[in-house]
């Protein structure tokens, strides 16, 4: 018996629920292909590893190098970098909560307040993990909790790594709004504060998203010094200062997120 009676065998175009999307899944397993030792793909090979026809296969491939994924030499075509993105995205995404979960605890444990870590998305701070502190003192910041980035210091740290037009761009087309009575709206004062992050190496906010709360956040960065997450706390601002906040809260926070850091 041949290895590849031995394996399962991939669903045919034939096979699949007539709602599907046939196209889409003939695109797909092309895409699979590459994952599976194949530096390139022709139109033949292409349309027996999806068990589709060939010119199927060749409608498929010139989408997908219309689209950015592939590009064409000759009669075959190999995978750009855009392509090789999908799989990247996918493992950041999946690998740092993981990655982060041991570091943020030690924060916690050191700072006992609730340690969260957010990525920018969609013009929101979105928290991706998160561990808690006996005291929990804030709804807002909770796994998978999204926070409008203009508003928050997870999402002003984020927005510091962006470019001076980006950053004002996505100033121009947001809508913002107060949340508190103290949420900075004016466009020139929160570009001043988002530039000091890049100089300060953190934001602080203070009641800008709850009333009697303060909020730090720091950048965590990859090898090549992209921010692709930030790590933030939260706390009563009755309870803890600005000037403690500074002097005992950052630098923990800051060795932390160094530490995640040096894991990506």
């Amino acid at each position: 018996m041949t290895d590849s009676e031995n394996s399962p065998r991939r669903e045919s175009a034939k096979e699949r629920a007539p709602e599907g999307m046939a196209g889409l899944a003939k695109g797909l397993a092309i895409i699979e292909a590459f994952g599976e030792s194949h530096e390139h793909l022709t139109v033949a090979s292409a349309a027996a590893f999806a068990e589709i026809s060939r010119a199927s296969a060749r409608r498929c491939l010139l989408t997908l190098t219309d689209a950015g994924y592939l590009f064409r030499q000759g009669s075959k075509y190999r995978p750009t970098p855009r392509m090789m993105r999908l799989g990247a995205a996918y493992y950041e995404s999946a690998s740092l909560p993981q990655l982060a979960e041991t570091h943020l605890e030690a924060a916690r444990d050191k700072l006992r307040e609730s340690i969260s870590l957010a990525i920018f998305e969609d013009g929101n701070a979105v928290f991706v993990a998160r561990v808690e502190a006996e005291r929990i003192i804030s709804s807002l910041a909770k796994l998978g909790g999204r926070l409008p980035a203009y508003a928050s210091a997870t999402g002003r740290v984020l927005l510091a790594s962006q470019s001076t037009e980006t950053v004002t761009a996505y100033l121009e087309n947001t809508k913002l709004q107060k949340i508190t009575s103290t949420t900075i709206v004016d466009k020139g004062q929160l570009l001043k504060r988002i530039d000091n992050i890049n100089r300060d190496g953190y934001e602080i906010t203070i009641d800008e998203l709850e009333e009697g709360m303060v909020s730090m956040a720091v950048p965590v960065m990859d090898n090549e010094q992209n921010t692709v997450a930030a790590m933030s706390m939260s706390a009563s601002s009755a309870r803890i200062s600005i000037k403690q906040l500074r002097k005992d809260y950052l630098p923990i926070l800051q060795t932390h997120a160094f530490e995640l850091s040096q894991c990506l």
